[in-house]
């Protein structure tokens, strides 16, 4: 297993809707047990393909809810359905919100409080999860990703100024940049 260095935004490969999964090749296994690798290290708790240039259909996830639960797999070529939105007043420190391929930076942002996902696992067994807090937002966050939409593209207004000037002051927003977790601190 190896660390894979994660796409910062401005990359095509963030950008653009991934291709589905067609071949469960060892080569698909070692993608995704790197992939682990690289959520660890980060640490991070999802990681999309496209976060470490391969524009496939699949994420990993592993977080540890409030009840010592952990919650880890793989999704591949997933499908999402979420409930309504809530319209009251977003919640800065509850509902905030981070990603890898945006290193350091958190915002708030609205997600559905619960979904579905169903999704493929290694084996090619067919799966589904309902999901709600944390873990129904992981999901999003990762599957949106798969569309080529970062959590930054979904932020209200003044929020997606702030993001848009963070990565600005980064010099992010090219193509080509990655990160190295567990070489470079980069306050993910």
């Amino acid at each position: 297993m190896a660390v894979l260095p994660i796409v910062i935004t401005g990359d095509p490969v963030l950008h653009t809707p991934a291709r589905d999964v067609t071949e469960f090749t060892p080569e698909l296994r070692t993608l995704v047990n790197d992939m682990f690798e690289t959520m660890d290290a980060a640490p991070g708790v999802g990681l999309a393909a496209p976060q470490v240039g391969i524009g496939l259909r699949l994420f990993v996830f592993g977080w540890v809810d409030e009840e010592d639960v952990e919650h880890r797999g793989v999704a591949i070529n997933p499908e999402l359905w979420q409930s309504p939105l809530a319209i009251e007043p977003l919640d800065e420190d509850l509902e905030s919100e981070g990603c890898l391929s945006v290193p350091g930076e958190r915002y708030p942002l609205r997600r559905a409080d619960r979904i579905m996902l169903r999704a493929t696992d290694l084996d090619q067994n067919r799966f589904e999860v309902v999901a709600e807090g944390w873990l129904a937002r992981i999901f999003q966050h990762e599957y949106d990703h798969l569309d080529g939409v970062l959590y930054v593209d979904r932020l209200e207004h003044a929020h997606l100024k702030a993001a848009k000037k963070a990565v600005k002051r980064s010099s992010w927003g090219v193509p080509g940049l990655t990160w190295m977790p567990g070489v470079d601190d980069l306050d993910a």
